[in-house]
């Protein structure tokens, strides 16, 4: 079990990428709360040492979509309607940020996971390949049509 100090040191690095990754996927915030939680906690009782820093991210990654998924799959979630809508979160961005985040939402769920994980969070092709678990093929395939989603959601020019 890890110590108090190392969890809160962790919540300081990786809150911020587990709380948007829960939003894109849960598009909640009482829903994104119960995940943050559970994968602090999961991270808590890990006692596994990780090779870098790199790692422990990847393994925050792995944990929180696996998380996501869990609770999308759950009994409960798929026959209830969700009280909040992140549209009401939308709201609060002004022009082209809310239109950019209208248009990131409306894409399929994995063309959303990978242009977050990509674009926000930096990570290249090869690294979303090891960390999904899929072909880097498939990844920049799922980019390319991200891409021409939001080409042709947005208008403008493909800057690739």
């Amino acid at each position: 079990m890890r110590s108090e100090e190392e969890t809160n040191q962790a919540v300081e690095r990786y809150g911020d990428t587990v709380r948007r990754l829960c939003m894109i996927h849960l598009k909640n915030e009482a829903d994104t709360q119960d995940i943050f939680q559970t994968v602090f906690l999961k991270y808590l009782l890990h006692d596994k040492p990780f090779e870098s820093g790199e790692h422990e991210k990847a393994w925050f990654i792995r944990v929180t979509l696996n998380a996501c998924k869990d609770l999308l799959r759950s009994f409960f979630r798929r026959n209830t309607v969700p009280l909040e809508e992140l549209t009401g979160q939308a709201d609060q961005l002004t022009g082209q940020g809310q239109e950019v985040l209208a248009a990131v939402l409306a894409l399929p769920q994995k063309e959303r996971q990978v242009v977050y994980l990509h674009y926000y969070e930096g990570y290249t092709a090869p690294e979303l390949s090891r960390l999904l678990g899929k072909n880097v093929n498939t990844i920049y395939t799922t980019l390319a049509r991200a891409r021409a989603h939001l080409k042709e959601t947005l208008g403008g020019e493909d800057h690739g």
